[in-house]
């Protein structure tokens, strides 16, 4: 199998690259210290199409598939998690509605979530349901007379919940059937009965603002249904494949970051009379970084390109995920090791980038709840 890029993708990965250097490598120390979502640098990023990624151009997307997310997602995690995070998570949203949406769905909410600089936000968590969706509890009631449901409820951990226009919620619109009486239903911005609650104080990704959605009695048109009743969860476990594709792309991309940092610091840093790329030790670590990080990477193109193939990838999706997620944390550790004292200092970027890998072991799924999709789908 080749992974070889087109010539468009190769042009795609240097001019994401040159952007993740220029405009968020600069502010990625400031959003962590600030604990402040980066608009402006997200304005950028949708000026340059990709918040687009995925979505045909006719609805204000910029076309191109999963390998074209995979590539921006991991340059843009090598220098800020956060931005990384960020264009990632949004992403779910216009390719569930371009996949599930009508027509009349696309043409309203696409061009605004695409070109139209708005953020999205995929909210399925509850504080008493995170990986147990069926646990779930919001409630959307189709009150007859004026077609449109009520939404009562809460979600939590939800990733640009404050910043975004359009959100994608799941809840119960016939709680008697549990799982499968719930459904995807589109909520915009100021709809009354919408109300955005506490803003986490987290331990990395600090940039990507992470809030509690509260429903009280909100009222959204029943042509914000998307698909079907009942198809909620069906739905959800489909974005979440593709969404775990983005989340193994940051982390590959916070691990070749890590790997970048830590050449560059063994070059310059004496000790002994010699650089320190000299000691065996240390070239160790950078041995397994590197090999398992390049192992990695193929996991995490292997499952997009299945994606957008057409063939079936949740479980190369989970093996990426799972994959990808340990390694960031195993080699941001072994970076920050090989920087010693100055690599715990905020001063240097091997302090927030440890904090920020830990991340990708939790959301879009846990590793433990990823080792029980693959262990189903080898098992049968």
């Amino acid at each position: 199998m080749d992974f070889k890029f087109t010539d468009g993708q190769q042009m795609l990965r240097d001019v994401a690259a040159q952007f993740a250097e220029n405009e968020l490598e600069p502010i990625a120390a400031e959003l962590d210290l600030e604990h402040r979502f980066p608009r402006e640098s997200f304005e950028k990023m949708v000026a340059a199409g990709y918040a687009g990624i995925g979505v045909p151009r006719e609805y204000g997307g910029s076309g191109g598939g999963d390998i074209e997310k995979v590539i921006v997602v991991e340059e843009f995690a090598k220098k800020c998690m956060a931005s990384s995070s960020i264009i990632s998570i949004h992403l779910i949203t216009p390719h569930l509605i371009n996949k599930f949406g009508t027509e009349d769905q696309k043409k309203k909410f696409l061009p605004r979530i695409t070109s139209g600089g708005g953020l999205a936000a995929f909210a399925l968590t509850e504080p008493g349901a995170g990986t147990d969706a069926g646990a779930a509890r919001t409630t959307a009631i189709l009150d007859p007379e004026t077609n449109e449901y009520v939404l009562n409820g809460t979600k939590c951990f939800i990733s640009g919940g404050g910043q975004a226009e359009v959100l994608t919620i799941f809840a119960l619109t016939d709680p008697t059937k549990g799982l499968k009486g719930m459904s995807a239903i589109l909520v915009e911005k100021g709809t009354p009965g919408f109300s955005i609650g506490k803003i986490e104080d987290k331990m990395g990704i600090a940039g990507s603002e992470t809030a509690e959605l509260i429903f009280e009695d909100c009222r959204v048109p029943a042509e914000n249904l998307v698909g079907k009743e009942g198809q909620g969860f069906k739905i959800a476990m489909m974005a979440l494949d593709g969404a775990r594709i983005g989340a193994a792309a940051q982390a590959l991309g916070i691990a070749e970051g890590a790997i970048d940092l830590s050449v560059k610091y063994m070059h310059e840093r004496v000790q002994f009379g010699k650089p320190i790329a000299a000691l065996q030790g240390l070239q160790w670590y950078i041995a397994d970084m590197a090999t398992k990080t390049e192992a990695a990477k193929w996991l995490v193109y292997c499952s997009a390109y299945r994606h957008d193939a057409g063939l079936p990838y949740t479980k190369e999706a989970a093996m990426a995920k799972m994959n990808a997620a340990e390694n960031a944390r195993f080699v941001t550790n072994l970076a920050l090791q090989i920087h010693g004292g100055y690599g715990y200092m905020k001063d240097y970027p091997l302090e927030r980038m440890y904090r920020d890998a830990k991340i990708t072991e939790i959301y879009e799924g846990t590793s433990e709840v990823h080792k029980v999709v693959i262990a189903r789908a080898v098992l049968g």
